[in-house]
This record gives structure tokens, C-alpha cells and sequence, in this order.
């Protein structure tokens, strides 16, 4: 057998947050005002180095040494930000619909999941927001693993879950820890660059789309979706 010959395809997985919904500049709006409610001197940039990219316990571990002190544990934190984020959600649509579409889409053909750094009651909570329930799977949330992206933890977990092996696993992701732990899993992985996102690093992907209405399972060797 060729060893440069890539395994086929049998699994896909998606990123949530800043994949399938625009949510990501929502947390960073919450958490700064969270922060700024504690007397913290916190700008939009320094928000943005502690959301994008990071699971929900790694944002409070980066917050505790940054602000030793400012809330007590992270639940506290949470019962503060988790509302204004709420709020936040209710004021605009945050879906991200190409990436949606495209989920449902290849769910039809292949076996899909969600791998993501937020909590499980908010992927639950998403994935019930969004109708996809009977496309998945299952997802791994944050609570599943001890390292968040760009640890690999998730994506193997996954990969074990749907009795793949992580090469034939393709990814979708939108931050540069979600490619870098992608990778690290052994997967191949499609990164989406948004322009309102922060800037990421992508070098490692395999492919770099500014949607996901360009991506072409044909190109990637997929059954006709």
C-alpha cells in the first residue's frame, strides 16, 4: 500500500463556536463586561487573546492569572457572563448558515460530530437552537476532556466515539488552537477565516476558506452529498 496516499474519508467534524455560529465576539463582549464590573482595566484585544480559541475552563484559568482574585471561582464568573451573553444572543442572529448548510449536508453522507471548548448544557443548548440534533452523532463538550484545543484530546475522543480511525476524520475549524489540535489528532483539517474574527494563525491546515459555501467534497474525495 502507498503511504502517500491519504486514508479515506470517513468522518467529519465541526468547531461550534465561530464555525457554526458568530459567537465568539459575543463571549468577548460579555467577559470584558464581566471584567470591567470588577474594576478590571481590560480592552477589547486583550478580551479577544482570551476568548478566541479557548475552552471555557482555559479562559478562566488565562483570567485567574491575569486578575488573581477578580472572581472567586469560575462559576462565579459564569453567573455573570453566561447572562450577558444571553442578552447578547437575543439581540442578533448569530448563525453562521453556509456552514450550517453544509453540515447538514455532509451529516447525509458521512458520520458527523461537534467538537468544541464550550460547556455541554451550551452545546446542547446550540445544537437544539440550530435543529441539528438528527444530524449528529454526538459532540464532546468541554467537560469531556482535561485539555481544551490545542490539545487533541476532543478530536480523538470523537474519532473513538464514531470507531474511526482520527485519519479519516476531517475537521472544520475557525481558530488557530481548533487547527493546531486538529492536526495534533492526526486529521486533516478545512479552516474557516472569517474576516470579523480575530487573526489566526492557519498554516498548518490543509485548506483555508472564508466560507464554507466554497467547500467542495469533491475536491476531498467525499461521496456525491
Amino acid at each position: 500500500m502507498n503511504q502517500n496516499v491519504p486514508m479515506a474519508l470517513q468522518a467529519v467534524i465541526f468547531d461550534m463556536d465561530g464555525t457554526l455560529i458568530d459567537s465568539e465576539g459575543l463571549w468577548v463582549d460579555a467577559i470584558a463586561a464581566a471584567l470591567r464590573q470588577r474594576g478590571a482595566a481590560v480592552t477589547e484585544d486583550d478580551a479577544v487573546r482570551l476568548v478566541y480559541g479557548h475552552s471555557w475552563p482555559d479562559i478562566f484559568r488565562r483570567i485567574e492569572v491575569l486578575f488573581p482574585g477578580l472572581y472567586a471561582t469560575r462559576q462565579a464568573m459564569e453567573a455573570v457572563t453566561v447572562p450577558l451573553f444571553q442578552e447578547y444572543c437575543r439581540q442578533r442572529d448569530i448563525r453562521i448558515e453556509p456552514s450550517i448548510a453544509l453540515l447538514r449536508r455532509l451529516a447525509a453522507c458521512l458520520p458527523t460530530m461537534i467538537v468544541s471548548g464550550s460547556t455541554r448544557a451550551r452545546v446542547e443548548e446550540t445544537i437544539a437552537a440550530l435543529d441539528l440534533a438528527g444530524c449528529l452523532r454526538g459532540y464532546v463538550g468541554a467537560e469531556d476532556v482535561t485539555a481544551g484545543k490545542p490539545d487533541p484530546q476532543g478530536f480523538l475522543l470523537a474519532a473513538r466515539h464514531l470507531g474511526v480511525p482520527p485519519a479519516s476524520c476531517l475537521v472544520f475549524e475557525d481558530s488557530t488552537a481548533g487547527v493546531r489540535a486538529a492536526k495534533a489528532a492526526g486529521m486533516r483539517c478545512v479552516a474557516l477565516r472569517r474576516a470579523q474574527a480575530a487573526v489566526q494563525d492557519f498554516n498548518t491546515a490543509d485548506e483555508v476558506l472564508t466560507s464554507l459555501a466554497d467547500f467542495s467534497p469533491e475536491r476531498w474525495g467525499m461521496p456525491a452529498c
